[in-house]
């Protein structure tokens, strides 16, 4: 589905009348079909686009906890679709009016309120999930509580990870900008200054060599990493939403980052699946809804996996045991027979895998840590080899000094 802003022709009885309208479908051949039968003529169709601003204010957590809230706070006396309904009526900014648009236009064509939250393209999947699984068990008031705290606990993590790897980049960017400005300098300082006895100087000319490499290295280390960092950064900033890209791919790769995302796709669904299943939804529709609720192909695997299983006549216990859990894991979904039971099961295991990705975050940061000390090692230590390449050429020009007075 696509929002789309299309300038229309209507004939009137006092001729012409060109207005602008947005649709929310899914081709463009539909929404031509669309300003037909209300007897329109098409002249000009485009994709809706948000502003960098609208996208930045769009995707802060602090606007979608007040979206959520508000949705929250009205539906106590109404459906949660009419309140967010009222909400979008209620918007008097143009910038916010602009960015809930496409909720607007879903709720207006008679989809539900998921449908709207999902067209706005600012949560993620986890908190979707959430909504969802609230949403089928017909008690989404209750949880909008529980979307709210992922939000921000997601953005303590995301806080936490930011400023270290803000700390930690200034201090190499520093380093770094140090050995840039005075690489020039300062070996063309030694090279001018090379001893004169030919027996020292093919030992110097290696030094000085070896030490410009050094430099070389740490160098293009240090601007690929912060590279690839911002656009990393970028990358997932634009694509906020989707489920999968080329830059998510390459950074699912990296082992422990690879590991603490599987877990935290694992523990948002695994707790989507079973705030579903209190709410008494099927089994079949909690677990083609689970795997929606992440934006790791293999997790979403896994719960499709089990799903197929589920059809082809499986009990649920051998449905859901296979990888990619671990054997602990596969130990508790194993001997499950009753529905009762699958809840506890799931929550349990996502309250271990939450505990595992928040080790994990944890053990990220002091790796982070870690290189980055070893970098700041070797860059000081190459300074201080610079040192006592400074002293060899001090040495040789004392000595010829000496030998020039005598």
């Amino acid at each position: 589905m696509q929002q789309w802003i299309v300038e229309i022709a209507y004939d009137t009885t006092s001729g012409p009348k060109k207005a602008t309208e947005s649709f929310y479908l899914p081709t463009v051949d539909d929404v031509r079909r669309a300003v037909f039968e209300n007897g329109g003529h098409v002249l000009s169709i485009r994709p809706h686009e948000r502003s960098p601003i609208e996208r930045l204010f769009a995707r802060s957590t602090w606007w979608q906890v007040q979206l959520l809230r508000g949705i929250q706070f009205r539906s106590t006396a109404t459906s949660p679709g009419v309140a967010f309904w009222r909400i979008i009526e209620a918007e008097t900014n143009p910038m916010r009016q602009n960015i809930l648009a496409p909720a607007r236009e879903a709720l207006a064509r008679g989809m539900g309120v998921i449908d709207a939250l999902k067209a706005l393209k600012i949560f993620d999947h986890g908190t979707i999930a959430i909504l969802a699984a609230s949403e089928k068990a017909n008690k989404l008031q209750e949880g909008i509580p529980h979307a709210i705290h992922s939000v921000t606990q997601k953005r303590k993590n995301t806080r936490a990870i930011a400023g270290t790897m803000s700390w930690l980049g200034f201090d190499v960017i520093t380093i770094v900008q140090s050995l840039f400005w005075g690489k020039g300098m300062v070996l063309e300082w030694f090279r001018g200054n090379a001893p004169t006895n030919p027996a020292e100087l093919e030992g110097y000319l290696s030094v000085v060599g070896n030490l410009e490499l050094t430099w070389n290295v740490l160098i293009a280390i240090a601007t690929g990493a912060g590279l690839f960092l911002a656009w990393t950064v970028f990358s997932y900033w634009i694509n906020k939403g989707k489920t999968d890209w080329p830059t998510a791919r390459i950074v699912r790769k990296i082992p422990l980052v690879g590991g603490y995302l599987r877990d935290l796709g694992f523990a948002d669904s695994m707790m989507a699946a079973s705030r579903m299943l209190r709410g008494l939804v099927p089994i079949g529709d909690t677990l083609k809804q689970s795997s929606e609720a992440t934006t790791v192909p293999e997790v979403s695997a896994y719960w499709t996996d089990s799903s197929q299983e589920l059809e082809r006549g499986v009990m649920l216990g051998a449905a859901l045991d296979h990888k990619p859990l671990n054997r602990s894991e596969r130990l508790e979904v194993a001997s499950l027979s009753d529905l009762t039971q699958v809840a506890t099961v799931l929550e349990s295991i996502a309250e271990m895998r939450s505990a595992a990705a928040k080790t994990k975050h944890s053990l990220i940061v002091w790796v982070a840590f870690a290189l980055t000390g070893v970098f700041l090692v070797l860059a000081f230590g190459s300074a201080i080899y610079a040192l006592t390449v400074m002293n060899m050429s001090l040495d040789s020009m004392m000595g010829g000094l000496m030998q020039g007075a005598i």
